[in-house]
């Protein structure tokens, strides 16, 4: 089997490199996933979208006839060296989850609506999955959908919300019928436009002052049955093509790539007291495995990108390269 990149990939790769020197303010770094904090830095982030979506490069993956280039890879080398630079920009939840669910699931009037917005980079979409009660334990999501005529009524609250306070829409996950069992069966996937009335967004500060993440309370909020992507009470099987693009978690990976070459750059420095790190048996052993380690969680990405470029949709194996990176 080749591991490595063909001589296009790889000139395409330095395109990115030097797009990103050109564009990205000196300095500049963002967090896991292009998460930024302050409204300047949203700005910036804002307008790293559209100069990639002026390229092309947004939805580079996404088949011809939805106006992409049918690219996986180079979407794959676009998320991995805009993280590894800490380049925000990349719409991932929009563009990278939301946008492949659609395309296998959705009907043509929602792709006619949400695709070509969401490759503009004029729409802001965030992921209502999590809830107080419910996160690696999907399907024991509490928030509740109960039909109502022509639409859903909504009612519950979901958490970690990255970008809730800056989103246009939500990509939400509902119980549609609470006795189902197994408990996925009773899930449906919903578009949720962020005007509704009924929608609160209560901003969370972390521990380590990050305030990329919400709290986003539902109190009656109607969703037209339009806005149901796929089956009712099959959603989490949309929920999974969508989580199969985000578990690979190549941007994830790349950052902390980066992280650990930073590490090795600092360890060969001597330090006030004049030792240097790297000379010791012990920190060159740590440094080693956690290079290797890093090797061996890009290859668990590249193989799931690989099986994704080919048509398929990775479950466990996009489980496992999530997990071990």
């Amino acid at each position: 089997m080749e591991f490595g990149f063909t001589p296009e990939q790889e000139k395409y790769r330095q395109e990115i490199r030097d797009f990103i020197k050109k564009e990205l303010p000196p300095g500049f770094e963002a967090g896991v996933g292009g998460h930024v904090e302050s409204d300047e830095e949203w700005q910036i982030a804002r307008s790293m979208t559209k100069k990639l979506s002026q390229k092309g490069w947004l939805n580079i993956a996404w088949p011809k006839e939805y106006g992409g280039q049918d690219n996986h890879m180079f979407s794959v080398i676009l998320n991995e060296e805009m993280n590894y630079w800490c380049s925000p920009g990349l719409d991932f939840g929009g563009v990278g989850m939301l946008a492949p669910a659609l395309m296998a699931h959705g009907n043509e009037e929602q792709k006619k609506e949400h695709l070509s917005k969401k490759a503009a980079g004029d729409v802001v979409w965030c992921q209502g999955w999590s809830e107080p009660e419910a996160g690696s334990d999907l399907p024991n999501l509490k928030t509740r959908a109960v039909e109502d005529g022509d639409d859903y009524v909504i009612n519950g609250q979901k958490v970690w919300t990255s970008l809730a306070h800056h989103a246009d829409w939500c990509f939400l996950l509902a119980k549609t019928d609470p006795e189902a069992q197994p408990k996925h069966r009773g899930i449906t996937f919903f578009l949720v436009d962020f005007k509704t009335p009924g929608i609160t967004v209560s901003p969370l500060t972390t521990m380590s002052k990050e305030r990329s993440f919400s709290e986003v309370f539902y109190d009656n909020v109607r969703v037209p049955k339009k806005n149901i992507v796929g089956e009712i009470n099959a959603g989490f099987k949309v929920a999974m093509t969508a989580a199969g693009f985000e578990r690979s978690g190549i941007y994830r990976i790349a950052l902390a790539l980066r992280n650990v070459d930073r590490l090795i750059e600092w360890a060969k420095r001597p330090q006030p007291d004049g030792t240097v790190p790297a000379k010791s048996p012990v920190v060159r052993q740590k440094l080693a495995d956690l290079y290797l380690r890093g090797r061996i969680a890009r290859l668990l990405a590249y193989r799931v990108a690989w099986l994704q470029a080919e048509g398929a949709e990775p479950e466990w194996e996009a489980s496992i390269a999530r997990v071990f990176g």
